[in-house]
């Protein structure tokens, strides 16, 4: 099975790459299989039903979210509509929403970190938690979105779930690593997959906002920026029999250029 993994989608710029590329990528490169971050793609903080149908019909088959998943609010009553979308399985109890899905006997995990975040509870506890809960029942192929900050913990995670998930994925900083590897019991692990977003930007957001922001600290109001459009993304193939991943590599292309 081949795995595409796509990481946070940034506003209009982002998803008009995805509905361009995304397709593209599938058919070229024969995917059985795509997980798309979704968290930013609504004005560049959250995500809304319409975006996340949108995003399917591109050719995602989970939609994955992070730290932004609440900032459309709407989308607290619209997430339980959508079958293919997911919210990190740690966050507190009462949320709405669920945090892994099984889609084409691929097991799906969104989980998100604590270092230099929000609170959350425990992400190694929940995916183990959730492993014992589905027990014999659970696909071989299993795939976290791990939506965190510190590579630290991100790459503890792999090697936590090393066996035991066909990949650990990184995401949440839009800053692609150059890290991809298969870990010795089959788990393959890259820090941060990147962004699909504009490329001549702080994050996806207007460079000259945020360089501002930082030279005086006053608070403004974040805008999606413009120009050329990065699209960073991980294919990871994986066997079938057996859950272990043969490889990961790196996908990145850029639209918009002169």
């Amino acid at each position: 099975m081949r795995i595409l993994f796509v990481g946070d989608v940034v506003g209009r710029p982002g998803r008009n790459a995805v509905a361009t590329l995304l397709p593209k990528i599938r058919a070229e490169r024969e995917i059985d299989f795509a997980i798309v971050n979704g968290e930013n793609a609504a004005g560049g903080a959250g995500l809304t039903a319409d975006i996340a149908r949108e995003l399917n019909a591109n050719g995602a088959d989970v939609v994955t979210n992070g730290n932004h998943v609440w900032d459309q609010r709407q989308f607290l009553n619209d997430i339980e509509l959508l079958a293919f979308a997911i919210r990190p399985i740690n966050l507190a109890p009462g949320n709405p929403g669920r945090g892994w899905v099984v889609i084409k006997d691929v097991l799906v995990v969104n989980a998100i970190g604590r270092t230099f975040m929000a609170p959350a509870d425990d992400p190694f506890r929940a995916i183990d938690a959730l492993l014992e809960q589905l027990g014999r029942d659970a696909p071989r192929v299993r795939v976290l979105d791990w939506h965190a900050e510190a590579t630290s913990e991100k790459v503890a995670m792999g090697w936590h779930l090393d066996g035991r998930f066909s990949a650990v994925v990184g995401s949440h900083t839009h800053v692609p690593t150059a890290d991809p590897r298969v870990l010795p019991q089959g788990t393959a692990h890259v820090s941060d997959t990147g962004m699909v977003g504009p490329r001549d930007s702080v994050l996806g957001v207007d460079k000259d906002i945020i360089v501002a922001r930082f030279r005086d600290g006053m608070p403004r109001r974040f805008e999606v920026a413009g120009g050329p459009v990065q699209f960073n993304s991980v294919v990871i193939d994986v066997d079938e029999s057996t859950g272990r991943a043969r490889s990961i590599e790196r996908l990145d292309q850029v639209i918009g250029e002169e």
